[in-house]
């Protein structure tokens, strides 16, 4: 395994910079710069540096900003490549991400390299945003942990992370993974099927998740054996959760007297996890949230931890955080017209 030394900058003016960095595993570099160069060719759009290939290694030139930035998030991609774990588009930006937020000193305030990680047999999963590291972290430390905010922020993946992590290493004996069923226009005894073909359609985005963390083969097995369990909000009543990581998601679509049953579920040797999104209630129209509720009830109490996302924290596509934007600016006008 290839060390990574010191850098060796060079000052081109008060306000640019060169530095080389003794990247020299031509099939790591191979995957660093990606097919075609495309991984440095988003490093440069997006620090305004400039990244070539040199006889001792790779060398970023630049403003003083924009070349930090670089070397952070290239020393955090090679480090990656050291360990197995490759080097993809989603994980440049990530690093550019990361690398940016502590340019700014905004949290985290740890070289990339201590950042949380979760290790599942499929690999292993990073924060991506500055605010998913602080939220790994309260999944890490919390009996219940709140993840609040909007679509493609990572809320509910990392959760489902989290839970495979510590089923794998025995720390808790099974997980249980559920959703409230709210009818979207059709009721459910209208729809075809028994009743798990009428509620698996609610529930799929928490098997998408499960693919990518559990081999299938061994995903049927587990859930086969119980180890795993998918169910409605409304299976939850009148259980005792002990020794198993449960997650409540879609969480704004509960009812207070939901949310206040889901949480008392708590046994021993468990962790929670609650994910929602206020801006997307699916609820009648007055009826009151049970997400909102305990997080207004619930912020100071000791073992719970609250993490709020924000528009700027979506790692999807960088269109779903333009449109999460639209729509947040488009909410005050929508309230006037109605």
């Amino acid at each position: 395994m290839n060390q990574i030394l010191a850098s060796r900058p060079t000052q081109l003016s008060s306000e640019s910079r060169s530095v080389t960095l003794p990247f020299e595993d031509n099939r790591l570099l191979q995957q660093l710069f990606g097919a075609h160069d495309e991984h440095m060719a988003k490093l440069e759009r997006t620090t305004g540096v400039r990244v070539d290939r040199v006889k001792r290694g790779v060398c970023i030139s630049g403003p003083m900003d924009g070349t930090s930035q670089a070397e952070a998030a290239l020393r955090a991609l090679w480090r990656a490549l050291e360990r197995g774990e490759g080097c993809t588009m989603p994980q440049v930006d990530a690093a550019l991400r990361m690398a940016e937020a502590i340019e700014r000193d905004q949290e985290p305030r740890l070289p990339l390299r201590d950042l949380p990680q979760i290790r599942t047999r499929k690999g292993v999963v990073g924060p991506r945003s500055p605010a998913q590291a602080q939220y790994m972290d309260l999944l890490g430390k919390n009996d219940i942990t709140f993840g609040i905010g909007p679509a493609g922020t990572g809320k509910t993946y990392l959760a489902v992370a989290q839970g495979v992590a510590m089923l794998l290493a025995g720390r808790v004996e099974r997980i249980v993974l559920s959703r409230p069923a709210v009818e979207a226009g059709e009721r459910l005894g209208f729809l075809p099927g028994d009743m798990k073909e009428k509620v698996d359609p609610y529930l799929r985005p928490l098997y998408d998740a499960l693919h990518d963390m559990v081999p299938p083969d061994q995903l049927a097995k587990r859930m086969a054996a119980g180890e795993i369990e998918i169910a409605p909000l409304a299976f939850m009543r009148g259980r005792t959760l002990a020794h198993c990581y449960a997650i409540l998601d879609e969480a704004q679509n509960t009812s207070p007297a939901q949310m206040k049953m889901f949480l008392t579920r708590l046994g021993e040797g468990s962790r929670m996890v609650v994910t929602g999104d206020p801006t997307q209630i699916d609820l009648p129209p007055g009826a009151p949230s049970g997400l909102i509720e305990a997080c207004a009830i619930l912020g100071d109490v000791p073992g719970i931890g609250m993490m709020r996302f924000a528009e700027d924290d979506v790692v999807r596509h960088p269109l779903v955080g333009r449109i999460v934007k639209a729509y947040a600016a488009a909410e005050p006008k929508r309230s006037l017209r109605h």
